[in-house]
């Protein structure tokens, strides 16, 4: 028998199970809080359930809580990385973020990925699967658990492309802004997309106040399909159409992710044309330096090369920030330390 995914569920849904079980709808709420308030993941841990309805749950809806296999702590800046086993034995990466404003977790939508963007280590091997929400859910309430901190913003930014499985991010956005769960606002939630076109359309429709980031990574098509296999499916342009939609749905601001790879994407002429192309746009561009992977031989740019390109866009009149780098001593870019373990 196929069990119910609980932890994908909303409380109306988790009604409608109670009810085909024989049991009262008014239960669905107190499973509700103890899932996704108070991160138990143990039917027999729900201690306001009654004994014969937690062996119902067990026999028909899946509670698999994942575990920690290993877990990094940086001695720079107290980021800290998470190897994560999942039900079925498959391995995912989380990272904790610590910042005077709160704590942010980074946390992964696929096991792997198929994008193939030749600067990230996520994508080395594939696609496996895609998470269920319960399981993107899951990292945010496990890391709560093992660091004794609340967890007060989340980006889908880890391994995998968040907007390739739609309505499993959607579903995700929807249980952890209930209130009646971890009630984490819509505007402390960012979402990255390597640019997915009709997907990004779709995602303005719904109108939500979450941030979208755009891994935009070159300023031109030619370039970006160096590094980017996404950029011979759609063009800068599209993306370009499709972010302007978004900002006329949503009101909300646009992040352009660019990773600065030195003698690729970092030259000031790249600068200027960056800024011509996202001239007029209620946007913000991240200048990341690129993470070194060992399976690529990219460098990330001299510091002269990122002020130098930071400084043409703000010059440009575009809000401009150059990312600290977080985590660089434990691996703690996308996919390296699954991908390490994976080789162990």
């Amino acid at each position: 028998m196929i069990k119910h995914d609980i932890m994908s569920m909303t409380v109306e849904e988790i009604e409608d199970l109670l009810e085909d079980i024989g049991e009262q709808k008014f239960r669905a709420k107190q499973i509700f809080d103890w899932i996704h308030s108070k991160g138990v993941l143990d039917y027999s841990k729900m201690t306001n359930l009654s004994k014969d309805l937690r062996q119902k749950l067990e026999k028909t809806a899946s509670l698999t809580k994942p575990k920690i296999l290993e877990k990094y702590r940086s001695e720079a800046d107290n980021t800290t990385k998470y190897l994560i086993e999942l039900g079925d034995s498959h391995i995912i990466e989380s990272v904790l973020m610590s910042h005077k404003y709160g704590n942010t977790v980074c946390i992964s939508s696929q096991i792997g990925c198929r994008m193939g963007c030749t600067f990230c280590a996520s994508t080395i091997d594939g696609l496996v699967r895609n998470l269920t929400p319960g399981e993107m859910l899951a990292q945010i309430y496990l890391i709560e658990e093992d660091s004794k901190e609340r967890v007060s913003g989340v980006v889908v930014m880890g391994s995998g492309e968040p907007l390739e499985d739609l309505d499993a991010t959607l579903r995700f956005i929807e249980l952890i802004n209930d209130p009646r769960g971890l009630n984490i606002g819509q505007r402390h939630i960012t979402v990255s997309t390597c640019g997915l076109v009709p997907n990004i359309y779709k995602l303005a429709d719904e109108k939500l106040q979450i941030t979208l980031a755009i891994s935009l990574h070159a300023s031109n098509d030619t370039t970006r399909k160096q590094t980017m296999p996404i950029a011979r499916k759609y063009s800068i342009a599209e993306i370009i159409d499709s972010c302007k939609y978004y900002i006329e749905m949503t009101n909300r601001r646009i992040t352009f992710e660019y990773a600065l790879i030195e003698g690729v994407n970092d030259s000031k002429e790249d600068a200027y044309e960056l800024s011509k192309l996202l001239e007029g746009l209620l946007c913000h561009v991240n200048l990341i330096p690129v993470n070194e992977i060992k399976e690529r031989d990219y460098k990330h740019s001299k510091q002269k090369s990122i002020n130098e390109f930071a400084k043409v866009l703000k010059g440009k009149g575009i809000e401009t920030t150059v990312r600290r780098t977080l985590g660089s001593d434990i691996n703690a870019a996308c996919g390296q330390l699954r991908r390490s373990f994976i080789q162990k």
